[in-house]
């Protein structure tokens, strides 16, 4: 599975953290699998887009402003049988928890298309 860099803002710090994450694309979103390893407590990055839920993503040397959402029912049904068969450590990850798994959609903010990095410029 290909990996992005998530970068959420902290719901104490208010500071900016950056996470490896593996992504699923589906249209012009991506998707994401809030796994933790299968812990009993979601990653701190779910927590930050709980409490805000913008963030910037960044593919190689494009970043994308983005805005997320858990995905619920039939869609989170799909999305994780396709993470699943891409990767099946999450279903590992989910029979050592009692949570359920978030499945996260990244939409791109409509008004802030792709932006170069301009660390590669």
């Amino acid at each position: 599975m290909p990996v992005l860099l998530l970068t959420t803002t902290g719901r104490r710090s208010g500071q900016p953290h950056t996470t490896a994450l593996t992504y699923l694309p589906d249209g012009r979103n991506l998707v994401v699998v809030a796994s933790n390893g299968g812990a009993p407590k979601d990653p701190d990055w779910m927590l930050n887009l709980r409490t805000n839920p913008r963030a910037v993503i960044q593919m190689r040397d494009v970043r994308l402003v983005v805005r997320s959402r858990e995905a619920a029912g039939a869609k989170r049904s799909e999305l994780w049988n396709r993470a699943v068969q891409k990767y099946s450590g999450y279903a590992a990850y989910q029979s050592r928890t009692s949570r359920t798994i978030p499945v996260v959609i990244f939409e791109p903010e409509p008004d802030r298309g792709p932006l170069t990095n301009p660390e590669h410029k």
